[in-house]
């Protein structure tokens, strides 16, 4: 499953969807800089089972949700951009 990542409008967490626009859940901070993920949607049935954090950056928590579900996280268009 393919996941696109996108900053939230708070601009303390990310928004993961599908590649169909569904919701997926969202990477949030969950205390003292560390992050959790929070699934959403389908993505409560594709991630259980995983370790939802604490996650010491994004990239570790990415890395964990394309192992578990063998997919590819990816930034929205345009987020790979300064």
């Amino acid at each position: 499953m393919d996941i696109i990542v996108t900053p939230a409008d708070d601009g303390k967490a990310w928004d993961l969807t599908d590649l169909l626009g569904r919701s997926m859940g969202r990477i949030a901070e969950a205390s003292d800089q560390q992050l959790a993920i929070y699934p959403a949607g389908q993505a409560l049935t594709t991630m259980a089972g995983m370790g939802h954090g604490p996650y010491i950056s994004l990239d570790a928590a990415l890395a964990a949700i394309e192992k578990h579900t063998r997919g590819v996280c990816r930034l929205g268009p345009g987020e790979d951009q300064p």
